[in-house]
């Protein structure tokens, strides 16, 4: 039986940033995967020769070189990552998108600002009264009060329309709450997409996790991946280990899982690891999503579209919960990554489309039907995709065709430019990730300290509270520090 100081459920942003951490300190850690490629929400994977992300669009908490005092800088120094291995190039510009109304925003905030007087000149005042509340909220307290963001953002701003823009972009890059976020996460998001913004390296995600792994092995780490947990060992109150799929038993001091809370309690026993918190067990989150990914014979700019990321409703008020029906594709997320500052063309020229899904609504689907066949399209989108054999595939062509319609009125037409189509729905996402619910951002409950209710066992990641692919990377890391370093009474500088 193999013993160690830590063992992390999932090789995530998060897993990584914690096992990268504690690596350095000497300390003996393994990092358990259940599938064969690192990354969890943020990974990548080839389709006929091309490379495609998954999850990211952008990298926020962007800051230049030798900035002080920002996450992306206290990320850097406690991973010890130079800022130029991470090849960060900013976005041009991009935007929110509402019916009669646009506001762009850059990673100069200026730029939202202006933006936000012209289009609402009678809101300038509270949309200044609102970043000065974000600016002086410390989100980094974990034991402060949990308050709704809305009711904040509503005393200052009177225009439900602004309001709605200002919430879009936050919540589709970080909520598991309805039409609401925690203030703390509101403030979160504010701060990471339009106070510091938005950059990618070159090569995507790919690059992010390359480096990370890189640093994780040279630390001494041990990596396993196809190796999935079946259960937390706890004893007395304790987590003592893990039982691996095959019946392996590990060991450890500590556990640290990325899993998710919901996902973490069913691993534990969710009815005695709530009793222990003094807590019911956590609501399983209901947000998930779609994604199409268009593969373009020319640039986006060459086609007329200029922003890097627009997020959209096509009604003024903006409605983020799941849908009745397999999608909502009123409102959504498009992602040009070739329209950030890139030093060199991208391999490929794309268009990803997100909207959010119905995971239990595709999940029947496919439950009545055969193997999952992706959307594709050789020569015209719109007509060149062979007929799909059963619902769940049908299913898939027809909301990629409504996902396409209903973003015409941000973009032109790119369909006649697109030469091949794939799409993955919310059974991917819980595939790959072991979210319930294909829940890309976890339960609307978060343990911002990272405790269960079990000694020894903390959650990292998503359900923690930290949000974005650097925020994951921190919670990891902060949790580290709290749970295991400061506790060995090692010398560290926390985040």
């Amino acid at each position: 039986m193999s013993h160690y100081d830590a063992i992390i459920i999932g090789a995530g942003m998060s897993g990584l940033g914690a096992g990268i951490r504690l690596a350095m300190f000497d300390k003996r850690v393994v990092v358990l995967e259940r599938h064969y490629v690192w990354g969890g929400l943020n990974s990548f994977y080839q389709y006929k020769g091309h490379q495609f992300d998954v999850g990211l669009h952008a990298m926020t908490n962007y800051a230049e070189r030798g900035a002080k005092g920002l996450p992306l800088t206290r990320l850097l120094k406690q991973l010890r990552i130079r800022w130029d291995e991470l090849d960060l190039h900013q976005q041009g510009h991009s935007a929110v998108s509402f019916p009669g109304a646009k506001l762009k925003f850059s990673n100069d905030f200026e730029l939202l600002r202006s933006e936000v007087a012209t289009a609402f000149p009678d809101q300038i005042d509270g949309f200044d009264a609102l970043t000065t509340a974000v600016r002086e909220f410390n989100e980094l307290d974990l034991t402060a009060p949990t308050l709704n963001a809305r009711e904040i953002v509503e005393s200052h701003i009177s225009n439900p329309m602004l309001v709605d823009m200002i919430f879009c972009p936050l919540m589709f890059y970080g909520s598991a709450r309805e039409n609401d976020m925690d203030w703390d996460q509101f403030v979160v998001m504010f701060k990471s997409i339009f106070f510091e913004g938005f950059a990618r390296p070159q090569a995507g995600v790919r690059h992010i996790l390359k480096l990370l792994i890189d640093r994780y092995r040279k630390a001494g780490g041990e990596l396993r991946m196809k190796t999935g947990v079946q259960r937390v060992l706890h004893e007395n109150g304790r987590a003592i280990g893990v039982e691996l799929d095959n019946g392996e038993t590990l060991t450890a001091d500590t556990v640290l899982s990325s899993a998710g809370l919901v996902e973490t309690e069913k691993l534990c026993g969710a009815a005695s690891l709530a009793a222990r918190a003094g807590q019911r067990p956590a609501p399983q989150g209901k947000l998930s999503f779609t994604e199409t990914i268009n593969v373009l014979d020319k640039p986006a700019r060459e086609i007329g579209i200029d922003e890097t990321i627009i997020f959209f409703s096509n009604t003024e008020r903006f409605n983020y919960a799941k849908p009745d029906a397999l999608c909502d594709t009123s409102s959504g997320v498009i992602c040009m990554p070739g329209n950030f500052d890139l030093p060199e063309p991208p391999n490929d020229h794309l268009v990803r489309i997100t909207n959010i899904a119905n995971f239990d609504r595709w999940n029947e689907l496919k439950r009545n039907s055969g193997a999952d066949i992706p959307v594709r399209a050789e020569a015209d989108a719109r007509t060149g995709m062979s007929a799909p054999p059963d619902a769940y595939n049908t299913a898939k062509r027809e909301w990629y065709t409504r996902s396409c319609d209903h973003v015409l009125g941000h973009i032109p037409d790119f369909r006649p430019h697109t030469k091949l189509v794939d799409m993955f729905t919310p059974r991917t996402i819980r595939h790959y990730t072991g979210h319930e619910g294909g829940a890309v951002y976890g339960s609307p409950t978060k343990r911002r300290t990272g405790a269960s209710g079990i000694e020894g066992l903390y959650i990292i990641g998503t359900d923690q509270g930290f949000l974005g692919i650097i925020g994951a990377m921190l919670s990891g890391i902060s949790m580290a520090n709290r749970w295991v370093l400061q506790r060995d009474n090692a010398t560290v500088e926390t985040t």
